[in-house]
């Protein structure tokens, strides 16, 4: 019988880095055994900005993670944001040249390495050709036609490309500490994985990860990918607005906003007592001010994303609404706000279908990490560019299988 199969995610965010570890079955099913969070230097709105910083950020969090479950790991699926993605749709078809006219396997190989062939400019690089849907001599909607007869293969596919510079940088920090790759997924793709339902994907609907520097949007439409989009405005807006708004510290600003921070504030004497203390001089500052602040930065965000969606008659498009994940959805009164602008469903998307060591993990800040884990689940680690085994990570390699071997 075949071993369970070890896998590694790693989220390398704005404001945090998590490193999850988990154990795959050969039915898919993923089970969490370590887990390594540690604060993110060196990243602004997902764009690794000093390398060796970042380099630090990632060696601590994969430290803690190799630490809580005794286990070393010699590669990862790594999770890629920024403003620098950008995707479009793009067709594809084949002629099905089989003498009894049936579509193989070999054949949908065919047709997407058609859709996949697109020039890509030498400054970007391929991340993702993902299939919408598929066409049998002009029957449109099939989502599986291997079995199928014809003469003509359609496909429409979402193409996912990202700059090559980012994407160096970031793999840079990874090799750097001794790691290879095994694939580099867009975030809101692999967060779609962690909190939207196969109902949801199929009737439409749109996820927003709101993280700590972007907001990515993901669309999904007929249980296939329709549009994605990338938004340099999330979390860190609104700790600034804060801290300019109130003459705050960063620190203090972004603590105000865990604890006491919603966008429907009510009266709650016992935050306005707290909140004065937490102040920096003896004025102490209005509760009602401070909701007002975030307000407006969550409202701009909300709006943001609905001119993200490739129509204004939005309501057709996600009639199952809008799921909110990341860190800064768990603002308090998101969800109300949400539905009185969109006036469409919204609820905030917690990690789904992992077990283990989950405690830590229910928290829409890391839907990205479980999401990585759930991909790399359903996908074969890729051949690509940025796999690159180095010294340490055979190093790294040897050392799990020894591990494995005496434990």
């Amino acid at each position: 019988m075949k071993r369970n199969q070890i896998i590694t995610a790693i989220d390398v965010g704005t404001t945090k880095v998590a490193t999850i570890i988990a154990e795959c079955s050969e039915e898919g099913a993923v089970r969490v055994l370590g887990v390594g969070i540690a604060p993110s230097y060196g990243m602004h709105k997902g764009l690794v900005v000093d390398i060796n910083d970042a380099k630090e950020s990632i060696r601590e969090s994969v430290r803690r993670a190799e630490q809580s479950c005794s286990m070393k790991i010699s590669s990862a699926y790594v999770g890629v944001t920024g403003r620098h993605v950008i995707s479009n749709n793009n067709h594809g078809v084949v002629a099905i040249t089989n003498m009894d006219r049936v579509v193989k396997p070999s054949d949908l190989r065919r047709v997407m390495s058609t859709t996949g062939a697109v020039k890509v400019p030498s400054d970007r690089k391929l991340l993702h050709v993902i299939p919408r849907n598929y066409s049998v001599d002009g029957q449109n909607g099939v989502k599986n036609p291997v079995g199928m007869h014809g003469e003509r293969l359609d496909v429409e596919a979402h193409i996912i490309t990202a700059a090559s510079n980012s994407i160096n940088n970031l793999v840079q920090c990874i090799h750097g500490i001794g790691l290879d790759i095994d694939d580099m997924v867009l975030e809101p793709l692999a967060s779609s994985e962690a909190v939207l339902t196969e109902e949801e994907r199929q009737k439409g609907v749109a996820i927003a990860d709101i993280g700590g520097g972007t907001t990515d949007v993901c669309i999904f439409r007929d249980g296939s990918i329709f549009h994605t989009a990338i938004l340099p405005v999330a979390g860190y807006q609104m700790t600034r607005d804060l801290a300019v708004g109130l003459g705050l510290g960063q620190d203090v600003a972004e603590e105000m906003k865990k604890r006491y921070g919603t966008v429907i504030p009510i009266e709650n004497e016992s935050a306005i007592d707290q909140i004065s203390k937490m102040s920096e001089d003896s004025q102490g500052i209005a509760y009602q001010t401070l909701c007002e602040i975030l307000r407006a930065r969550v409202e701009e965000i909300l709006r943001l994303i609905i001119l993200e969606l490739p129509s204004s008659n939005y309501e057709s498009i996600i009639p199952a609404g809008l799921v909110l994940t990341g860190g800064s959805s768990n603002i308090a009164g998101i969800e109300q706000l949400g539905s009185e602008i969109l006036k469409l469903p919204v609820r905030i998307g917690y990690p789904l279908h992992v077990s283990g060591i989950t405690d830590v993990l229910r928290d829409p800040a890391h839907a990205t990490g479980v999401g990585l884990l759930l991909w790399g689940s359903k996908n074969q680690p890729q051949t690509k560019t940025w796999q690159k085994k180095g010294f340490g990570s055979m190093l790294r390699g040897l050392a799990n299988k020894i591990s494995k071997l005496f434990g």
